[in-house]
C-alpha cells in the first residue's frame, strides 16, 4: 500500500466512515512518507465527531472495515492514545485523507 492508494481509498469510502461518527481521518507512519514496503500496515489517526458514543466493539468495527478497504492490517489510534513522546511527531506528519 502506497500512499497514494491509501488516500485514494479511503476518501472513496467517506460514506463508511461516516457511519461511524468519522469527523475526520489521518494516515501516518511509513505509508504517508511513502516509505513503506510489501507486508507494511497502515497507521491511521481518527478524529470522531464531538457527539459520538464510540466504544471497545465500534472501535473495532472500525479497525476491521479499515483493513477490508485497504487490504492490509491497519493500526488505528486516536489523538489521546498517541503516547506523549511520539505525539508531536505523529501530527506533524500525518495527511488528511477523509
Amino acid at each position: 500500500m502506497n500512499r497514494r492508494q491509501a488516500l485514494k481509498t479511503l476518501s472513496a469510502n467517506r460514506n463508511a466512515l461516516n457511519r461511524f461518527s468519522v469527523k475526520d481521518i489521518y494516515i501516518f507512519g511509513s505509508v504517508a512518507r511513502d516509505e513503506s514496503s510489501d507486508g507494511s500496515d497502515v497507521d491511521i489517526l481518527v478524529e470522531f465527531q464531538a457527539d459520538a458514543k464510540i466504544g471497545l466493539f465500534q472501535f473495532a468495527r472500525l479497525q476491521r472495515l479499515l483493513s477490508e478497504l485497504l487490504e492490509c492490517d491497519v493500526d488505528l489510534a486516536t489523538r489521546d492514545a498517541l503516547h506523549k513522546d511520539l505525539k508531536e511527531n505523529i501530527l506533524k506528519e500525518a495527511i488528511h485523507a477523509a
